[in-house]
């Protein structure tokens, strides 16, 4: 039987609907009385005839509002205070504003009360200027400043009436003359600090012109130089040319003497070479020897020192010219590079790109958790009154507050089995009317045992005050993931770069995609678009939809999607073979670079020690998130778990990290090739403890108690946390803020993977059929089944001869294509359909 909300709705009070409907009314005069002066002062003169007959209705006046609205004009402009009549409904407006909304910053009376001297010096001001207007200064100004022109005459009338200007200045804004002047030498100091700035840009202007000239005539001296040094060796490769000329003349010369001669020749040059070889110039002469015995092994030179010598210094010029050591050159450039440019920054790509500010993040009023001394000493009470039911001492009892939960720590007595009050859970929680009673026993790393209880009254932790924490702030990791706070009231962060990937399961409406949101946005306050990517895979369409904006700056995507959100199984296949693609290209970069992982490789990368024309490039981190792996796995099975399993294996090291996230924690959803590769665990509150132990491989998530309470374990000790809550809106306002910036033309490119289609009908020939051709298609309408293993059974096949059979059948039209590991869909439905098909094949 469903419970009746018997809580009423709170009742308006009469008081505010009377004040609402009188400032309504209030609102009304005032803009009647607003457009009628307006009208009145455009047609007042025209409307004066038809006062006098207000009840005739031939007459018709020109003002909006009739005859009613040229008697207000004619009664409060004309033969009343002239133009500053407006202040009427204005105040009139504000002060309907003010009795409807109770705003604080409307102040209708202050606003009357300052303009009263106006209310009297306008009139009489208008009068004095324009006697004849009476729309401007109303009959009150025209027999003011008559009585005073008549008494004090007309000079003495504006003397009146512009002391009184400056004495209303000096009560109203405090004029002085020492204020003035402050006001003025002030004016004057910003006026010189103008002109300084001026100067100094106009310095620097020019001395960074005067700059680039320099660096211009640098640049012609060093292209000078180069051009002399070309021509300097393109010298020397013709003498060296013209020698070898020589030398092989000499060689044909040195064929035409006697053997005696030959041998006598060739000892008598060959005993100088080798002395100039150790003594002037060892390594000049190598390379000649060389040359010389690839064009005749018996040919020698002539015993001409002349030419040897001028060998000698054609090898030196050449020398100078070859690299001695290709280690040492290789690191001198680098550092001539580094000393030259600084170096290599990544996120020059995007210069003026801003980190989100932390003031897009909602501050909630119940951040600080509030301690409650009588629930804490309740609470107390019970659990050793509970405990001593059952004969169990206490020697000590300590409690810690959370934002959610505070843990009492107590010390039992010698002798007590810890078996013995770890049974009695159920106990503790009937006795403190509590859900979500955990019991830890021992708390790893203390002689005590814990008992986690849920506050009455939980605090919520915002990512505010998680992201603007001191720990987070100042944490030195490579992916800075701040998942909320402790028991304690600590926040944590770990490292996703340490995990290194993270399996995220709880029942639905316990807090995954709030905390998706959380590890997101902690990641973007901490890392540049340069450097980091996430790929985000969401078959539920709108939990991932909002980072769509950021698309040029943090997503990643296949060259032919339209989308960086993936939301298409299909398209996560090609996508997470992509990403296997990405990790052997990387994986090449890495054994090339001779480092073990990204961090050393973009290191050396940033200190200009790889080349990018060899390939080499700034690696940023990927991230892939998948928000409801089940339904991949339903859809796709294995084509999605091996990619996954090979990713999670592997990609470590090149910087690709996985988020997976489900709802339904089973068994064939969570294998053990997926839980052997993700030591990251993160568990909300399941329904069972079956949930429990296939994420986390031990009790604890079926006693949470939800809305983001959880637990984290990387393998070792399990630790409760409360996770940091944002709210769409504020996703919304982060990823605007980023959106809006300039970013890349398009998103990161993955590398280009074209899926493979089994069983393709397009090299199949029907003429040339198998025998058993017309059984198997009968056998596979008549079970509506079209798999390779029904043939294998039924028709006593081995497995190759059933896929031709298979083939054969879809190029027939009999069965669909492949669909990974679902049957083929039968085409025929009935005998007949299926034997008019084979009449027509044969």
């Amino acid at each position: 039987m469903a419970i009746k909300n018997t809580q009423e709705e709170p009742k308006t009070p009469k008081k505010l609907i009377v004040k609402t409907i009188i400032g309504i009314l209030f609102l009304v005069m005032g803009l009647i009385l607003f457009i009628s002066f307006i009208s009145h002062f455009f047609n007042g003169f025209m409307d004066q005839s038809q006062i006098s007959e207000l009840m005739d209705k031939n007459e018709v006046a020109n003002n909006v509002f009739g005859k009613f609205g040229a008697l207000l004009g004619e009664i409060f402009m004309t033969k009343g205070i002239g133009i500053t009549a407006f202040f009427v409904p204005i105040f009139f407006i504000l002060l309907g504003l003010k009795v409807a909304t109770n705003w604080k910053k409307i102040k209708p009376f202050t606003t009357l009360y300052q303009s009263i001297f106006f209310i009297i010096w306008i009139p009489v001001f208008f009068g004095c200027l324009f006697p004849d207007y009476h729309v401007f200064s109303g009959v009150m100004g025209f027999e003011i400043n008559d009585f005073l022109n008549s008494f004090i005459g007309k000079l003495g009338v504006i003397l009146l009436l512009v002391v009184s200007l400056l004495i209303y200045c000096v009560i109203h804004f405090k004029m002085t003359y020492q204020s003035v002047q402050a006001k003025l030498e002030k004016r004057a100091k910003l006026n010189s600090l103008k002109q300084a700035e001026k100067e100094e840009l106009r310095l620097k202007e020019e001395q960074e012109k005067l700059r680039q000239r320099k660096e211009l005539e640098e640049q012609e001296k060093i292209e000078k130089f180069n051009k002399e040094v070309e021509k300097q060796q393109e010298n020397d490769l013709i003498e060296e040319l013209n020698l070898i000329e020589e030398y092989e003349k000499d060689a044909v010369k040195s064929q035409q003497i006697t053997p005696n001669e030959a041998f006598q020749q060739e000892f008598t040059v060959h005993q100088p070479q080798e002395e100039e070889q150790i003594t002037e110039t060892p390594l000049n002469i190598t390379p000649l020897i060389i040359e010389d015995e690839t064009l005749n092994n018996e040919v020698d030179f002539t015993p001409n020192y002349d030419t040897q010598e001028e060998k000698n210094e054609s090898d030196t010029l050449e020398l100078k010219v070859q690299h001695i050591d290709e280690e040492e050159e290789f690191e001198a450039t680098s550092a001539r590079l580094v000393k030259e440019q600084g170096e290599y920054n990544q996120r020059l790509d995007l210069p003026n790109y801003q980190f989100p500010p932390i003031s897009l993040l909602r501050k909630y009023d119940n951040g600080n958790t509030l301690i409650d001394q009588k629930e804490l000493e309740s609470n107390k009470n019970r659990i050793i009154e509970t405990l001593g039911n059952y004969g169990i001492g206490i020697s000590q009892i300590t409690a810690t507050i959370g934002p959610t939960v505070t843990l009492y720590e107590i010390v039992p007595q010698a002798g007590v089995r810890i078996s013995k009050i770890k049974n009695l859970e159920d106990d503790i929680a009937l006795s403190l009317s509590a859900l979500g009673i955990r019991i830890i026993a021992p708390i790893p790393g203390k002689g005590t045992i814990g008992i986690e209880v849920p506050n009455s009254n939980p605090s919520m932790v915002s990512m505010h005050s998680v992201i603007a924490s001191q720990k987070f702030q100042n944490v030195d990791m490579e992916l800075p993931i701040a998942f909320g706070k402790t028991i304690t009231n600590e926040t944590f962060v770990a490292d996703l770069a340490k995990m290194p990937h993270l399996l995220m399961a709880g029942a639905t409406g316990q807090g995954k995609s709030v905390g998706l949101n959380a590890i997101i946005a902690s990641l973007i306050y901490k890392k540049h678009p340069s450097e980091l990517k996430f790929v985000m895979v969401d078959p539920k369409k709108v939990e991932l939809t909002l980072y769509s904006k950021i698309e040029r700056h943090y997503l990643a995507k296949l060259p032919d999607a339209e989308e960086a959100i993936i939301t298409d199984n299909t398209k996560v296949i090609n996508t997470l073979n992509s990403l296997c693609i990405e990790m052997d290209d990387r994986y090449e970069l890495l054994k090339n670079a001779f480092v073990r992982n990204i961090k050393e490789y973009n290191a050396k990368f940033k200190e200009r020690k790889l080349n990018p024309e060899a390939g080499h490039r700034f690696l940023p981190y990927i991230v892939l998130i998948v928000d409801e792996f089940a339904d991949l796995i339903m859809t796709a099975g294995k084509e999605v778990e091996l990619p996954i399993a090979r990713l999670a294996q592997l990609a470590r090291a090149v910087g690709i990290h996985l988020i997976v996230a489900t709802q339904r924690p089973s068994v064939n959803v969570i294998t053990g090739t997926i839980k052997a590769n993700f030591p990251g665990r993160v568990a909300f509150r399941v329904t069972s403890k079956i949930d429990s132990r296939t994420i986390l491989d031990s009790p604890g998530a079926d006693q949470l108690i939800g809305k983001g309470d959880m637990l984290y374990t990387t393998g070792n000790e399990l630790v409760r946390l409360q996770c940091a809550f944002v709210d769409t809106p504020e996703v919304d306002k982060i990823t605007e803020f980023i959106g809006d910036q300039r970013g890349y033309a398009d998103a990161m490119h993955l590398p280009e993977y074209v899926g493979e289609e089994s069983g393709s009908s397009l090299d199949v020939d029907l003429s040339d059929r198998d025998a058993l051709f017309e059984d198997a298609a009968r056998l596979i309408v008549m079970n509506q089944q079209g798999s390779a293993s029904l043939l294998q059974r039924k028709l006593k096949l081995g497995y190759n001869r059933a896929g031709r059979l298979i083939d054969q059948l879809e190029a027939a039209g009999i069965v669909g294509q492949f669909e990974g590991s679902k049957a083929r869909q039968v085409l025929i439905q009935d005998d007949a359909s299926l034997e008019q098909l084979l009449n027509n094949l044969n």
